[in-house]
This record gives C-alpha cells, structure tokens and sequence, in this order.
C-alpha cells in the first residue's frame, strides 16, 4: 500500500544527470542543488508512490459509494477476479497483499456477510481455506469496473507529469489514450 503521505505531485521534479557524473561541477542546463543526490531509480520510485497514493485516495470513497466495502476488501476481489479459477487460499491472499492473517480473516468475514465471497477447505489440506468470489461479487465488478477504471486513469493523470505518464503507459493502457493535460474527473465537472 502507498502511503497516503506520499506527495501528490512530483512531475516539477527534475531530471538527475543521467552521466552520473557526481563531481559537484553540473553542466549547463542540469539541476543543481539537492536535486542531484536522488538517482534516478529514487526519483521513479518517488513518482509510483504519488501515482499509487492518488489512485489510492480516489478509490477509497468512490469503492465504499459503489460497493459498499472497504478499499482493503475490494482489493480481496480484486485478487480474486484476477485468478483463472477463481479462488485463492487465505495464506496466498494475505502473502500477496502483504496482510496479517487475522486483519485478512475480518476482511474475508466482512465479504462473506456481503455475499459477495464463499469459503471453502482446501482439497487434501484440512487446515487449507480458500476463498472464491460469489456471482453477485462478479456482477458488481463488471458494472463498477469501467467508472473505478477511470477513477484510476484520472488519478494518475493528476498525480505525474507526461513523462511519468508515459512510463506507466505499460502498466495502464487508459493512460496512454490521454496526452492532453489532467482531464477533470466526472464529479467536479461544471453542470
């Protein structure tokens, strides 16, 4: 998880020497100062951290509006939608998602209560749960997947300038569809 103290906006950052000359003397038209002790793995660092914590923020209220469930439990049937068959067992989920495993079984309880996970024991392991999401789970991230999509796509967007963005182009295609400036996001636009 990004701390949510993470800076929202690092894009003003500049760019360290890529020379890596680090004699004091910069040549003309590089940062100068404090800006040159941050290598450049640092500074990308710097910038997925302002992009996940923007993403972060947004998504925390618009999945509580949406689905009723906490940030941490949608994160749960992400990881859940996300397998080819479907279910996971508890170590895993709480492994990938770097989770306790009794803040995880609350969570898992919370989702069973909602109808929208099964649990069940684990074939040839007595102590093995594995979680599955339930079909009204997968209707309700099928109608609430393109406007979170978005959600997230305009976080980034506000976050980190168009050089950051087009380095996480990879990993969030929407972003690369965007090369004006931050786009408003649906709920702040002028009726």
């Amino acid at each position: 998880m990004a701390d949510s103290t993470a800076p929202t906006d690092l894009s003003d950052l500049p760019e360290r020497d890529p020379s890596g000359d680090q004699s004091g003397e910069q040549p003309s038209g590089c940062p100068t100062g404090d800006s040159v002790l941050l290598p450049a793995e640092l500074r990308a660092w710097m910038h997925l951290l302002a992009a996940a914590g923007a993403v972060e923020q947004q998504l925390r209220v618009r999945v509580k509006e949406a689905l009723g469930i906490s940030h941490d439990e949608f994160l749960i049937m992400c990881l859940l939608a996300d397998q080819p068959g479907g279910g996971l067992r508890m170590t895993r989920i709480a492994e990938l998602l770097g989770r306790p495993k009794t803040r995880l079984t609350y969570q898992v309880a919370c989702l069973q209560h909602a109808g929208l996970v099964t649990k069940g024991s684990v074939c040839g392991d007595r102590r093995g749960i594995e979680v599955t999401l339930t079909e009204k789970a997968r209707r309700l991230l099928n109608d609430t997947s393109p406007p979170l999509a978005h959600a997230i796509t305009d976080a980034v967007t506000r976050a980190i300038g168009p050089e950051q963005r087009a380095a996480l182009c990879g990993l969030l295609p929407g972003i690369a569809d965007d090369d004006q400036q931050p786009h408003e996001s649906p709920d702040r636009r002028a009726p």
